[in-house]
């Protein structure tokens, strides 16, 4: 009964990492999504703020967009992920061998290994209509805000909407990669924020917004359990000759009602989490000497969320059937009173809420004009990531996948919540951009992003694939007339991972005290994240 009430929990921990790996999304997709100004000079702007949009990133700089404008960017989004399952010498659960061939149904046991997944189909989610798998290519992102400041003022008003954190993508059925998870898309979207500049003199400029955002979470993931524990079910049922549909120590114990074992699809969720309000506000300050050196910084305060959604589960027939004939026994009667074992419904669904803290960080950054042809610019920025202390699921009922969970780890589980500590440090980022001033009226630029990982590497997962990566950006701005600008850029970002066979407890953990979620448990990872983007801004006076 003990493997029993194990293999319960590894199921608890399915459908909550499922939720667990995309807040780590969060961190990837941080400042992948702005204006060709900024992605074309590795993000460092805090000094040298990209038109309206100084409102994501410095509000201070609102201050140096005179008279009222308007600015549109586009950004076309591509994002190719990879992972390649190598099963190494070997490779087994529990003496089963992951590439022998099934006798039942003619195939490798473990249909992942030494398999490739791969997908480039952009995800979204729409308020209303939920998770949405957008046509295969570059996803499309429009993005734009506007600023007002009168004639002789020092105040500048502006609102802007745009995407301070988007990633989602989606697997084919096919996809070894579907555990973890088949689609997915977490995603910010700022629709309103008000914001204020003030120039004080000739030297300095504060600013301060309020922003208004949209903040979604959503998943369809199978699961599957590969563990010493489920290859010990796969071994009794083959001891008992399940195959042959008799149940030999029937009605004292029965094991099969359906085929498990470590290789065996569970059931598969949905989980779709959202708050239509999630406010923060942001102070910034600017320090212009002279005409050749400019200092700036920004704050951006952090969100506690109370995201709240739906949940659905549903289990596989041999799932089912397996602890419905096993709680039809005497023995497993007995166990399911004492122990809240599953009863083997086929499904389970309800409502579910998470609180999630959306992290306060802090950009500071220069501007050098080092030469009339020549501008350099310089940023460092913080992401408290580690005030993130877990992810906390509370349903809406009692759940009987919790049953196992509130036994082995009572801190964590109870009947209807469930919570996942993390281990994130925070996140130091460093940008430099170079603008060289072909002539007045057309800049090249050129810059880069050294981003670090806020992930263990004993916690990776094919959900965090990003490890310490740098963001490569270029692009040119060019002075259309005397009331329009208009920027273009490219840049391009890949993080490549190696995780050997328990490497990582968040992925591929085999040994038999392991209570986290590894659906490639035993196998070797490797994973690539390339993410690219082409976009133009267009600003002008109105």
């Amino acid at each position: 009964m003990k493997s029993i009430r194990r293999s319960g929990y590894k199921l608890v921990q399915a459908i909550a990492l499922c939720s667990l790996g995309m807040p780590v999304m969060a961190q990837m997709t941080t400042n992948l999504t702005g204006p060709s100004k900024a992605m074309s000079l590795g993000n460092a702007v805090t000094a040298d703020t990209p038109g309206v949009f100084a409102i994501q990133y410095n509000p201070a700089g609102l201050s140096k967009v005179k008279g009222r404008q308007f600015q549109f960017n586009l950004l076309n989004a591509y994002m190719d992920i990879d992972a390649d399952f190598i099963a190494p010498p070997g490779y087994e659960i529990f003496g089963i061998d992951g590439l022998a061939i099934d006798p039942v149904t003619g195939q490798q046991k473990d249909w992942a290994a030494n398999n490739h997944s791969h997908t480039n189909t952009v995800a979204v989610y729409l308020p209303g209509y939920g998770l949405q798998k957008l046509p295969r290519g570059p996803g499309v992102l429009p993005t734009m805000g506007f600023s007002i400041n009168a004639p002789g003022s020092k105040f500048t008003f502006g609102n802007a909407f745009y995407m301070p954190m988007f990633a989602g993508f989606y697997r084919d059925e096919g996809d070894p990669g579907k555990y973890m998870p088949k689609a997915t898309a977490m995603q910010r979207v700022t629709y309103l924020s008000p914001t204020v500049g003030y120039e004080i003199n000739d030297e300095w400029s504060v600013g301060a917004g309020v922003q208004f955002s949209h903040q979604a979470i959503a998943a369809d993931q199978w699961m599957r359990a590969p563990n010493m524990l489920l290859g010990v079910a796969e071994i009794l049922q083959d001891a008992f000759n399940c195959e042959s549909g008799n149940e030999p120590l029937a009605p004292f114990i029965a094991l099969c009602g359906g085929n498990v074992g470590p290789w065996d699809d569970v059931g598969a969720m949905s989980l779709d989490l959202q708050e239509t309000i999630s406010p923060t506000y942001s102070l910034g300050v600017l320090w212009e000497p002279n005409d050749w050196f400019s200092w700036g910084a920004s704050y951006y305060s952090e969100a506690d969320m109370n995201l709240k959604g739906t949940f659905e589960l549903n289990y596989t027939d041999d799932w089912s059937g397996f602890w419905q004939s096993l709680n039809g026994s005497i023995i497993g009667a007995i166990s399911a009173a004492i122990l809240s074992l599953p009863s083997g419904a086929p499904r389970e669904a309800g409502n579910v809420s998470s609180k999630l803290t959306y992290p306060q960080h802090f950009k500071s950054g220069i501007s050098l004009k080092v030469h009339p042809k020549l501008t350099i610019n310089a940023d460092v920025g913080y992401y408290d990531w580690s005030t993130f202390d877990g992810l906390h699921l509370q349903f809406d009922r009692n759940l009987e996948f919790l049953g196992a969970a509130k036994i082995l780890s009572p801190e964590n589980a109870t009947s209807n919540t469930l919570t996942l500590p993390f281990n994130w440090t925070d996140e130091w980022n460093i940008g430099i951009g170079f603008e060289h001033h072909v002539t007045s009226r057309l800049d090249l630029r050129f810059g880069a992003e050294i981003r670090d990982s806020i992930t263990p590497d004993d916690q990776r997962s094919l959900l965090g694939v990003f490890g310490d990566s740098i963001l490569w950006g270029a692009g040119l701005g060019y002075q259309w007339d005397k009331d329009s600008v208009v920027d273009f850029h490219i840049s391009y970002l890949q993080s490549i991972e190696y995780i050997p066979a328990n490497g990582s407890c968040n992925l591929n953990c085999d040994n038999l005290t392991n209570i986290i979620y590894n659906p490639y448990a035993g196998l070797d990872v490797k994973t690539s994240l390339r993410f690219a983007s082409l976009g133009f801004s267009f600003r002008t006076k109105f």
